[in-house]
């Protein structure tokens, strides 16, 4: 049988016959058919029906020309079948060349699903009616994010004033230059960066040309999506969560849970509410039938309609009632049956967080609990601002397998501490011989955080009166002091490691650098501070000037205020940060660390534009 397949669908349909065919030879045989089978959540007892459908010369297996004719007898009925939906499935798994000549795929369902929660978040969006809506059934997304406009309106839906709109190269009806589409997308990495994305070799230019590195750009958006939806998923922001504590566990060990590991508490509480006896590990195949999502629904919407009657029905029915009950609850799922039957995890995991975020179902704290939080939580604003910006400081290092949430909590076993000196001194740590591996009681937790102290004496630091004990007991402001210095000197090797003589940097050099950066530009004032708690840092316009004798085109000086008030100091401040940010610098700190003039954040985001710097004044070692 002759098919009328346009070359390119001919050219899917040859990638998902290919992609099946593991021995490379002409066809199909059932073993291979049985695997993509598998892969894709289809029923494999269907397998039989599948091959009376395809195999025209009935030997067992299906070559090319057998697969092309039996879709398009399919398309020429009318009639969806189990084979089309699968062959359909697969195409959707576009296969993409790397340079090393590997081939790595995505899915469009997960395209689909990202386009609908940014239509969702930013459909009303006025800034963004140029791009508004993005077609879910294609890679419109890629075109939509490439100016960086979206993207930015996303981060700071993520955490608010992470960007300042002000620095976003912006024009009502799209047409943005090269030039201002990567100043826009440098921008969005370091903002990125800052709240807390892992984002390894994902450059500017990527996102711009997003419809051609579609895996990197989707990578970035399950990480902010994933952000946006789990991060307030703690006890800070929902200390109900309290409720799901084990028996004869502490509120420090709650703490110290990522937010993936709390939704699979929350989960398991409210199935153990229900009295089922299933508990889930995981995102995929512990909730792909529907059943688990039934009996959550039933305990958080109960009152809203939801029951367990689904429980009885087929799973490709009780699947589409979950995303209805999960409708009446007031969750917006941008999750489709066919991603729950398959066992999605990104996707799954995401829904869990709707739901959470919707109604977590879990009742208010009482006035015990409340103390005991407060006395746990209860940190100094500014102690609480440099925890934050050494954690993310520590998460944009790329080691493997470690992500601090929590600082204070994460280091007192000591390994995340090892990591992070092991990173920023490689080869200095003696895991076979030194490290407790499985720190599984106080004193092998001791022994670990005794020997990243040494290790810490050993590169110089000032590590007076700190002990292992200190870390592992929580102390916040000699692991906050600890952290700074690791923080400081991998700042200052980097920079030696970059310029052309290699020579020590001090702090004294980056204060040099920066004054003389300013007072030999073309700027019209040339404003100098003594050091880096200068009182005139606070009005936030030197660090404009020093951005801006870096990069002069990159500052509007009518957005720039003499910061006089409190309210001009934040809005320079604001500025200052983003426009360091739009140039390529990785900045952590924030707005009110400059006002405010906390000399050790200010000194990072000086070393950061002396960085930048570097690499744009060819001073930097080739």
């Amino acid at each position: 049988m002759t098919h009328n397949f346009p070359p390119v669908q001919v050219a899917g349909f040859r990638a998902a016959f290919d992609e099946w065919n593991a021995d490379g030879n002409a066809h199909l045989d059932q073993g291979e058919m049985l695997t993509a089978m598998k892969g894709l959540g289809v029923d494999v007892n269907a397998l039989g029906d599948m091959l009376k459908q395809v195999d025209a010369n009935n030997d067992g297996n299906i070559d090319f020309d057998e697969f092309l004719a039996a879709l398009w007898q399919v398309k020429q009925s009318g009639d969806a079948s189990g084979f089309s939906n699968m062959v359909n499935k697969q195409v959707e798994l576009i296969a993409i060349k790397t340079a090393s000549g590997g081939v790595k795929s995505y899915s469009q369902d997960e395209v689909t699903a990202f386009a609908n929660h940014l239509n969702y978040c930013l459909g009303d969006d006025p800034k963004l009616k140029y791009l508004m809506p993005i077609n879910p059934s294609n890679l419109d997304l890629m075109e939509k994010v490439a100016d960086g406009v979206m993207l930015a309106r996303f981060i700071n839906m993520i955490e608010s004033d992470t960007i300042d709109w002000r620095a976003v190269n912006y024009k009502k009806k799209g047409g943005l230059n090269q030039y201002h589409v990567i100043e826009n997308q440098n921008l969005n990495i370091a903002a990125a960066k800052a709240i807390g994305l892992r984002i390894y070799n994902l450059s500017a230019e990527d996102l711009r040309d997003a419809a051609k590195n579609p895996i990197l750009v989707l990578g970035f958006m399950w990480q902010a999506v994933k952000m946006q939806l789990l991060g307030n998923i703690n006890l800070k922001s929902n200390p109900e969560l309290i409720a799901l504590l084990d028996d004869g566990e502490d509120m420090n060990s709650l703490l110290a849970l990522p937010p993936e590991e709390l939704l699979k508490r929350w989960v398991n509480y409210h199935l153990e509410k229900e009295e089922y006896p299933t508990r889930i590990k995981n995102f995929s195949s512990d909730v792909k039938d529907g059943k688990v999502y039934t009996v959550l629904l039933k305990s958080i919407g109960g009152n809203k309609g939801c029951n367990r009657d689904p429980l009885e029905w087929d799973a490709d029915k009780r699947c589409n009632q979950v995303i209805v009950n999960a409708q009446k609850i007031g969750a917006k799922p941008f999750i489709t049956k066919q991603d729950i039957l398959s066992g999605n995890d990104k996707l799954n995991m995401a829904f869990v967080a709707q739901l959470f975020n919707t109604c977590p179902g879990l009742a208010p704290v009482n006035v015990e609990e409340q103390k005991e939080l407060a006395g746990l939580l209860d940190d100094d604003e500014g102690d609480s601002r440099e925890e934050r910006a050494f954690r993310m400081w520590m998460n944009s290092l790329g080691i493997k397998d470690v992500y601090v949430n929590n600082l204070f909590e994460d280091v007192r076993a000591g390994l995340v501490l090892l990591k992070v000196i092991d990173k920023i001194e490689p080869g200095s740590v003696k895991w076979k011989s030194k490290v407790e591996r499985k720190p599984n009681n106080k004193f092998k937790k001791i022994n670990n955080t005794n020997y990243a102290v040494d290790l810490g004496k050993q590169m110089k630091l000032t590590m007076v009166n700190v002990q292992g004990a200190d870390i592992t007991d929580r102390n916040k402001k000699l692991i906050l002091g600890f952290t700074w210095q690791l923080m400081r000197y991998h700042l200052l090797k980097f920079l030696a490691s970059i310029s052309v003589d290699g020579k020590k940097v001090t702090d004294q050099d980056v204060l040099a650098f920066c004054n003389s950066s300013v007072k030999n530009s073309d700027l019209p004032k040339k404003p100098q501070i003594k050091s880096f708690n200068d009182s005139t840092i606070s009005s936030g316009e030197f660090f404009i000037y020093l951005v801006a004798s870096i990069d002069p085109e990159i500052v509007n000086w009518e957005l720039v205020t003499e910061g006089q008030t409190d309210e001009d100091k934040n809005l320079n401040a604001k500025y200052a940060i983003s426009l360091a940010r739009k140039m390529g610098a990785i900045i952590f700190l924030l707005p009110d660390d400059i006002v405010e003039i906390r000399n050790k954040m200010c000194m990072t985001f000086c070393a950061a534009v002396m960085a930048e710097a570097y690499k744009r004044s060819g001073k930097m070692k080739k």
